[in-house]
């Protein structure tokens, strides 16, 4: 199946430096973001309460983080979430004698005296111990994950075209991770996964441009490897439309319907493809292009004979 009735000539990597310039900006920035605003840990890896509340009208934080502190809950986080109506309430992790019950009882209590048609419409409980568990388990999962595809790499491609490889599939999780930063929303179990789903996803896509192109040189001999890349890109152009258009409606199908629990799984996934899809054709290729790969560089290393080493 083509989405192009003619392979297009798109001059990709004749602006893959003006690209270099615009990714090592996206990859500063969610440094920056991250050293300063750090990630919105949710109560998965940080511990304490999260309570979604639903007010009928237009929702007084002020006045929430007023009467929740005079409850007792001086270090409650009060923020709006979807709409002004929809307050999200986070606690520190609860004393042992403390259940939570209880606790969820007394806010939802507090809340009244703000607006009586306040409703509650989640509550959720993790452990301070537990957070922490989390918090090591999931980096160590996303450090695994970046070592085997390494490892994969290494085995699958020359160095030239590894090295290219290597540098989009580290750069993608840096943009979305960024986007949370920047934004403070809450990052979570759900969003881990996905970003770890971007760094499968992302050399994959690598995968499939590099494969091109390695079929392309031998047929391409006189080609200059700048018009193979370009060729290969082309190629698979088709398949990324639509591969990546019928994945993106999915995704923000589950951004826009699938509630504030998915919503950051839903973004994370968004910026994660459009990340996959530039960095495959710009970065990856780019920097191999740069490195001089070559059809040489997939030809078998010729042995010497006696005559030729004869004078």
């Amino acid at each position: 199946m083509e989405f192009f009735k003619t392979v297009p000539r798109i001059r990709f990597m004749a602006h893959r430096h003006v690209c270099y310039v615009i990714s090592a900006a996206l990859v500063v920035a969610s440094v920056v973001a991250l050293a300063v605003h750090g990630l919105n840990l949710a109560v998965d890896f940080t511990g304490g309460v999260v309570i979604e509340a639903a007010y009928p009208g237009t929702a007084d934080l002020e006045k929430t983080r007023a009467v929740l502190r005079t409850a007792g809950y001086p270090d409650v986080a009060v923020q709006n979430f979807g709409t002004s109506k929809d307050v999200l309430v986070r606690l520190p992790p609860l004393a042992d004698k403390e259940p939570a019950t209880a606790v969820t009882q007394k806010i939802e209590t507090a809340l009244r005296t703000v607006d009586a048609g306040v409703q509650i419409r989640r509550t959720e409980v993790v452990g301070p111990q537990v957070g922490k568990e989390l918090v090591v388990k999931g980096f160590t999962a996303m450090a695994v994950t970046v070592l085997l595809i390494l490892i994969y790499v290494a085995f699958r491609f020359r160095w030239k075209f590894g090295v290219g490889a290597v540098l989009a599939t580290l750069h993608d999780p840096f943009v979305v991770v960024g986007v949370f930063a920047v934004s403070g929303m809450t990052f979570d179990l759900s969003v881990l996964a996905a970003v770890l789903a971007v760094l499968g996803y992302s050399i994959n896509e690598t995968v499939v441009v590099f494969d091109r192109v390695r079929e392309l040189f031998p047929v391409m001999r006189k080609a200059s490897p700048l018009d193979v890349f370009d060729r290969a890109i082309n190629e698979t152009l088709s398949r990324t439309v639509i591969t990546k258009v019928a994945t993106l409606i999915v995704v923000i199908a589950l951004y826009a319907f699938g509630g504030e629990a998915l919503r950051g799984f839903g973004l994370a996934l968004i910026v994660g493809i459009l990340a996959v899809t530039y960095s495959s054709m710009y970065i990856a290729s780019g920097v191999a292009l740069d490195l001089g790969s070559s059809h040489r560089d997939l030809m078998a290393q010729e042995r010497k004979t006696a005559a030729d080493e004869l004078p």
